[in-house]
Formats: structure tokens, sequence, C-alpha cells
């Protein structure tokens, strides 16, 4: 988290490979005070201080924690990916985590480990998008720790969120009839990673930039809480297929999906829908996949975002995928998972 910040009233140049200390210092320097008042004590303690609970127990909130590792070679290629895309790509992921959960996030804390030559430049570039983000979300950079790394940057982004007691949208909470909800659309990261894997020299920020620079739905998550929309809930980070099947074990039930209901990303020129294969099975949409009963009316758009009912739970404990002319197969997670041969 060092090096030359865009924007800010005075230029930090920091070299990579000075004291912990001082790096901490310059790092506390470039997030400034905390804006969230939640946070009574940041940067440069043993511990962050959250005060999280307010005297009334009518206001009691609970506090929602998330990790995600962030790894040179598995979630990002420098050559492929800018500074600012993995800084902000890193913060973006725990954020989806909070959204998914309905909450609020407060803060967040990185430990990052990087090689001996990287060039300061980049690592500024990526510190400056990670914050830049933060801020928008009202949430504060309060702590973390640094490392040397041995080979690549490694990345691990904690963020603290809350939501009011009990409130918090899990997983388990899906019924047989209840209705399967997706928000935007799905399947463009995964066709960007495959056209970068076809033709690795070849960029495509403007074609898709949301895999580049994906947009958290907190505010979505939030509104389905507040309006007890939905019954379970979760992000789409490792894909359709893999994430209805989280939901589906920890809730007991099965799942049919419409496959002409699914909501395809475009890109390109001209711009065409991806293969479906990539909305059922691609990673690193960061959108919200839920269930919601029956008598309950979802809008078709909630703050402002599409969301689209794309099948319904069943009681069967399998997944099916049916076509147009209701012929249907049974449909295995292959979305991302790690050590998978």
């Amino acid at each position: 988290m060092l090096g030359s910040i865009a924007g800010r009233a005075s230029l930090i140049v920091v070299a990579v490979v000075i004291a912990e200390k001082a790096l901490i210092a310059q790092v506390r320097r470039m997030v400034g005070p905390a804006t969230n008042p939640a946070v009574q004590t940041g940067i440069g303690d043993d511990c962050a201080v959250l005060r999280l609970l307010s005297r009334g127990k009518k206001n009691e909130r609970d506090t929602l924690v998330t990790t995600d590792f962030t790894l040179e070679g598995v979630h990002f290629r420098r050559d492929w990916h800018s500074p600012e895309s993995v800084g902000h790509r890193c913060l973006a992921r725990g954020l989806s985590d909070i959204a998914a959960m309905g909450g609020e996030p407060v803060a967040a804390f990185l430990s990052l480990a990087l090689p001996r030559h990287l060039p300061q430049s980049w690592v500024g570039r990526f510190a400056h998008s990670l914050i830049s983000l933060a801020e928008r979300y009202g949430v504060t950079l309060a702590g973390g720790d640094t490392a040397e790394s041995p080979n690549g940057v490694l990345a691990d982004v904690v963020v603290v969120g809350t939501a009011p007691k009990g409130t918090a949208v899990l997983r388990s909470g899906a019924r047989p009839g209840d209705r399967i909800y997706v928000s935007g659309e799905l399947g463009g990261s995964a066709a960007v990673l495959s056209r970068l894997q076809k033709n690795p020299k070849r960029k495509l920020p403007r074609d898709y930039p949301r895999h580049f620079f994906p947009e958290p739905r907190i505010e979505l998550g939030r509104v389905l809480r507040e309006k007890g929309l939905a019954s379970a809930m979760i992000d789409t980070s490792d894909g359709l297929s893999t994430d209805l099947a989280h939901i589906c074990e920890v809730s007991g039930v099965g799942a049919e999906l419409q496959a002409e209901a699914i909501p395809r990303a475009r890109f390109g020129k001209p711009a065409k829908e991806v293969d479906l294969k990539f909305a059922l099975h691609g990673g690193e949409d960061y959108e919200l996949l839920f269930t919601a009963p029956r008598r309950k009316r979802v809008p078709s758009r909630i703050a402002g975002v599409p969301v689209t009912m794309i099948g319904h739970v069943t009681r069967f404990r399998k997944i099916f995928l049916m076509n147009e002319n209701g012929v249907g197969f049974e449909l295995k997670a292959q979305g991302w998972e790690h050590f998978r041969k």
C-alpha cells in the first residue's frame, strides 16, 4: 500500500522496502481520519475498536465479518489487470459478501504480501483504487499487515459490516415454492477471461468493464433485507450453478431453473450475448442470487439494478435446468472451486 496517490493534497512516494513502521504511517496518512463514526480507533494500535452497538436494545446490530484472499496468478494477472483493477477487485469481493447478507459495510482490514522488486508506482495505484472504493461506501481502512512475498502479490481483505439484530439474510432460508431471482447479468466476467486466455495480449476493459471493476450490490442487498423480500441470498462469486447449489444444500431443498430466463451478459462490437455455459458456471460477476416467498412481489428493478426471476425452489434436493420446451436435465455445480482437478 505504497506509492504516489493521485488526487490527494500532497504527493506521497515511498519505496516498497521501507520499514514497516514507516509503511504504516504512510498508509495512515493516505487513509485520513475515519469517516465512519463506528470506527473509534483505526490504524495505529494492536486492534481496531469498533463501536457497533447503541445503548438502546431496540437498535442493537449484528456484526458481519468476511475475509477473501486475492492471489496473483489465481485471481488476477498483472499483464491483464491494471493495479487499479486489482485494488478495486480485492475490496469489491468482500463488499459483495456483506451485500449478500443485506448488511452495511463499516471497515476493512488489508494484509498485503509484495515481491521485493515490485514497482512502487504499481502499489500506489493499487492502494489508491482500493481506498477510493472504500470511501464511496463509507468504509474505513482500519488496519492490516504487510510482508515480503517470495513470489507474486497476495492480498487478504477482511470487511466488517453490520445489520439490525437477527435480520442478516442467510443461505439457509430457502423453502419449496420460493421463487429464484438474480440481479444484473451473468457470464460476462468468465467470457472476458476466456477471450483473454485465447489471446493473452488482448485487453478488454472497454468491452466489459464489470470484470475489471465489479460493483458490489450493497444498496440492493440492503433493500431486500429491509423489505423482507429475500428468504435466502448469496453472491455469484463462484458461478450460478455452484452458488445456487450452496443455497440448496444448506436449505435442504432443490431448484428448477428456466434456461431462457437467465440474464446473459452482452459485450463486444457488435454486442452479443455470452454463451449459456458462462452464465451458468462462470464466476466473479458479484451479482446477488436470492430466493423469495411466492407471496412476495419482487420488482423488476430494485435500487436501479435489474432483477430477473429465473426459476423456483423444489423439494427434491437436485437442481434441474429446463429448456423452452419443458425438457430438463440435472445441473451439476461446475463453477469455481479451489483444489478441484
